[in-house]
């Protein structure tokens, strides 16, 4: 009885035992992270005299002046306006590039779908900084084989690095590097819509317009809702393409994307509590972001599915 027991209690506990590494792993390297950032967001750095000497400067409490600090820095600010630029551009683009394209690949009609699918994907496999240099070079009109074509066609040559047409040039590597992965999530929930429906609708004269309309986008509606959540977190966390493009134009500053600033204070100014406070406000805004975006497709579906 007692070896039955004792059998009986190393099955349930097997599921326990595999999952210690990862909870580890997580503590290491995420929670511990995050449980320290927050902690030096309480702190700053009281500076006595001139600040020479041995204990000139200490680590003392700051409770909420990081954080006020924060909320009235314009740099900071200005730099989420200019994401919420950025991302109303991002966003939109990127998803209906996704979705038409896993459209047109679960046609009937489409050629070397297997191809088309990975030439899709491939950019997204790209680092975003391999991605951010190769765009940056094509945008430099003294070495970009495009303006070559433009000044031979005796068309105008806009400056993208400058100005408006910037938001269009970060926006572009963004999508050229993420409607791949998009596509791939949408397309999969294209194909396990069973070909009965299909059938079902084709014996009632529906058009591949209206199948597409009408079934298709209806019922990968989780997936976009999935797609939309993620593009708005990898925005809010735009940093690669920005700070590539930087040495290239004057147009971008250091502080041009939130992320920008938390990076210049920490390393740039070696102001790590300022910091802190500014990544854990960033972290706030897109977990409330994200939640509230999720509460509202889900009672979206819970109304829908009521009717």
């Amino acid at each position: 009885m007692t070896s039955a027991r004792r059998k009986s209690y190393g099955v349930k506990g097997a599921p326990y035992a595999f999952l210690i590494p990862a909870t580890i792993l997580f503590a290491l390297f995420f929670a511990l992270p995050i449980g320290y950032a927050v902690w030096l967001s309480f702190r700053k750095v009281h500076v006595s005299g001139l600040g020479l000497g041995k204990g000139a400067r200490d680590e003392v409490w700051a409770g909420l002046e990081n954080y006020t600090d924060a909320f009235q820095d314009s740099e900071l600010l200005h730099g989420a306006l200019r994401v919420l630029g950025y991302g109303c551009i991002v966003v939109p683009v990127m998803l209906g590039l996704a979705l038409l394209f896993a459209l047109m690949l679960d046609s009937d009609k489409v050629r070397f779908t297997p191809f088309t699918r990975l030439a899709i994907f491939l950019p997204y496999a790209i680092p975003g900084v391999v991605a951010a240099m190769l765009w940056g070079f094509l945008y430099l009109p003294d070495v970009s084989p495009f303006y070559y074509v433009l000044e031979k066609l005796g068309l105008p040559q806009p400056d993208l690095l400058d100005g408006g047409p910037l938001y269009v040039a970060l926006s572009n590597i963004a999508v050229w590097g993420g409607t791949g992965f998009n596509m791939i999530v949408i397309y999969t929930a294209l194909q396990a819509i069973p070909a009965e429906v299909y059938e079902a609708a084709k014996l009632d004269g529906a058009t591949p317009l209206q199948i597409a309309l009408r079934i298709k986008i209806p019922m990968v509606a989780p997936s976009l809702v999935l797609t939309f959540f993620f593009s708005i977190i990898a925005t809010l966390q735009v940093f690669n393409e920005p700070t590539t493009l930087k040495p290239l134009t004057n147009s971008v500053s250091t502080t041009w994307s939130p992320l920008m600033k938390v990076y210049r204070d920490a390393f740039g100014t070696n102001d790590i509590y300022a910091a802190a406070a500014q990544a854990v406000i960033i972290a706030l805004a897109t977990l409330l972001l994200s939640f509230g975006f999720l509460r509202a497709a889900n009672r979206r579906q819970k109304q829908e599915a009521a009717r």
